[in-house]
């Protein structure tokens, strides 16, 4: 005999919709648990998809056969309990699974690292409860469904409250839940929200004896006693979720750090802020990179890109019309402002009209509060390609500063992004790109950006920075002009009248390092640009590169070796 609460059949479309719901936070807090990580590229997102699908595919098959040989609603709400008491769990353990998972896969693996990381991440994080919660359709289906004659309709029900409920799990995680507090609350959140659905049906009305347990008859002398056993075991499942909400509602990703100035997330970003004695960075990746670093100190340089990049004001003629009276530099990735300081700083807070393009707010928001973001520079919140399509200005200097690690914006890597930047650029304008992994060889990323470029500017050349894994890329010029030398005529006449010690070494740095870049036909564009796929390598290559040591490490004496030398 069903409880009363599924007589009218609202509230199992009711649970339909909260599982939709729980599936797609669940998913998009997937992306944010794993980005810290592993990035948040396409590749990433591709695997927590699949899996996601796999989950879902093997909970509505096994949730089929479940309700054919044992119609009983009470397994169905049991099984939403343990997913959500999983679901409660992941912002306690996951964090440490995913970097367990890493280490094993790093030791055990030679290549595709992230990938397999992430892949096994997620099967082990995240299958188990979306399979249980995919067995809710095919059983809700077995309880709404009567008769033949209405079955369209109920299943057609079901399925626009699941949608519903998807659609608005999509937008409360991502534009609500966690900007505001947190990948770690919206699990525990949408947990909650599983769990008390589930224990609303079994506190409601007469059931099945045991409750939480099969039971046969439903009145009687052992109502009371099934009512007790009932509210013992929702206290008990009461007091792991809160145990759960005690020790998972930090947000900290990097729970090795200490003395972190700030961490949180935005809608696009893991954000965390280190304040050292010397300088402030701010990173959004947990294992690797530094996007932005403010030196405390205005007499030193960063030793980054961010000083060999302000080599590009000295590429500009002196005195010529082909440039604005104050050269106006426009900067795509803004960050927290780290080459638009350098540059006031260096070269003078007038020398220059300086914009700068930021997607994430929440990181403008940072430099104003970390890292000493001049309020005169206008900072607009814009995706960077959508900004220079909405402006009609020329810049005398192009800052491209948007790739991170293997989150390479493709829409700004192709070679109409490049076109439309070489429009904005004044007559003798330079374009200049960071590009944050090296890559040796033939068919890496830098060589796929570099063919790219050089296929709309007439002159480009590349310099490596010193001491870590970025190439500073400038271009001049329109490409039918096909001048050559330019940039380091002009660079080299720089640094010999330059009278800042410091800024001439700098510049004799760069000028000698600077390397003719020959175009090839490896070339990017919107319709194919395969851009994850081209770091992973890259990034694969790193990683490699740097446990090799360890892994000698750990073949000479296991794993308490490899502990020592950390």
């Amino acid at each position: 005999m069903r409880r009363p609460i599924l007589k009218s059949k609202i509230f199992l479309y009711l649970t339909e919709f909260f599982a939709g719901m729980s599936v797609m936070a669940v998913e998009l807090g997937a992306s944010r648990l794993l980005a810290p990580y592993f990035s948040s590229s396409q590749i990433v997102w591709t695997i927590i998809i699949g899996t996601i699908m796999i989950a879902m595919a093997l909970g509505n098959i096994y949730g089929g056969r479940k309700a054919d040989k044992d119609p009983n609603p009470d397994r169905l709400y049991r099984r939403i309990i343990i997913a959500a008491l999983w679901i409660a769990a992941i912002p306690v353990f996951g964090k440490y699974l995913i970097i367990g998972i890493s280490a094993v896969v790093i030791f055990s693996v030679n290549t595709n690292f992230l990938a397999i990381a992430a892949f096994a991440s997620c099967m082990v994080i995240f299958v188990f409860p979306l399979f249980l919660l995919g067995t809710c359709t095919p059983c809700l289906v077995k309880y709404t469904v009567d008769s033949l004659n209405d079955s369209g309709r109920i299943v057609g029900m079901l399925n626009a409250s699941n949608t519903i409920g998807s659609i608005i799990g999509t937008f409360i995680p991502t534009f609500i839940t966690i900007p505001s507090v947190g990948t770690s609350i919206t699990f525990l959140i949408f947990a909650g929200i599983l769990l008390a659905l589930s224990l609303i049906y079994f506190m409601s009305g007469r059931g099945s004896r045991a409750g939480f347990r099969d039971g046969a008859s439903e009145k009687g002398a052992g109502d009371e006693p099934a009512k007790a056993g009932i509210a013992m075991r929702s206290a008990a499942v009461l007091i792991c979720f809160a145990l759960f909400c005690g020790f998972g509602c930090s947000d900290s990703f990097a729970f090795w750090e200490g003395g972190l100035a700030y961490e949180g997330e935005s809608v696009y970003n893991y954000l965390q802020v280190k304040d050292n004695p010397d300088r402030t960075v701010l990173s959004t990746n947990v294992l690797f990179g530094v996007q932005s670093v403010y030196m405390k100190d205005s007499a030193y340089l960063t030793g980054m890109y961010y000083d060999y990049a302000m080599a590009a004001p000295f590429m500009l003629p002196v005195a010529s019309s082909g440039v604005h009276e104050k050269p106006r530099v426009l900067i795509l990735g803004m960050g927290t402002g780290t080459y638009a300081t350098q540059l006031r700083r260096w070269l003078g807070e007038d020398s220059f009209e300086i914009e700068g393009v930021e997607i994430d707010d929440k990181i403008t928001k940072l430099s104003y509060e970390f890292f000493e973001q001049s309020p005169e520079i206008p900072i607009a919140t814009y995706d960077g390609r959508a900004y220079l399509a909405a402006v009609d200005e020329s810049y005398d200097i192009i800052m491209v500063d948007a790739y991170q690690d293997i989150t390479i914006p493709f829409q700004m890597s192709s070679a109409e992004f490049f076109t439309l930047v070489r429009e904005h650029l004044s007559e003798e304008g330079i374009m200049v790109v960071n590009m944050n992994m090296r890559g040796q060889g033939e068919g890496t990323i830098n060589q796929y950006l570099s063919d790219t470029i050089a296929s709309v500017f007439g002159e480009v050349y590349t310099v490596d920075v010193p001491g870590n894994t970025n190439r500073e890329l400038f271009a001049y010029g329109a490409k039918e002009e096909g001048e050559a030398g330019i940039i380091p005529s002009r660079l080299k006449a720089a640094a010999v009248r330059e009278k800042n010690g410091e800024l001439k070494k700098l510049l004799g740095r760069v000028e000698k390092g600077l390397e003719p870049y020959t175009a090839g036909s490896l070339i990017l564009t919107d319709d194919k640009a395969p851009v994850e796929l081209l770091g992973m390598r890259v990034i694969d290559t790193m990683i490699a590169d740097e446990v090799a040591y360890y892994k000698d490490v750990y073949k000479e004496g296991g794993v308490q070796a490899v502990l020592d030398a950390l």
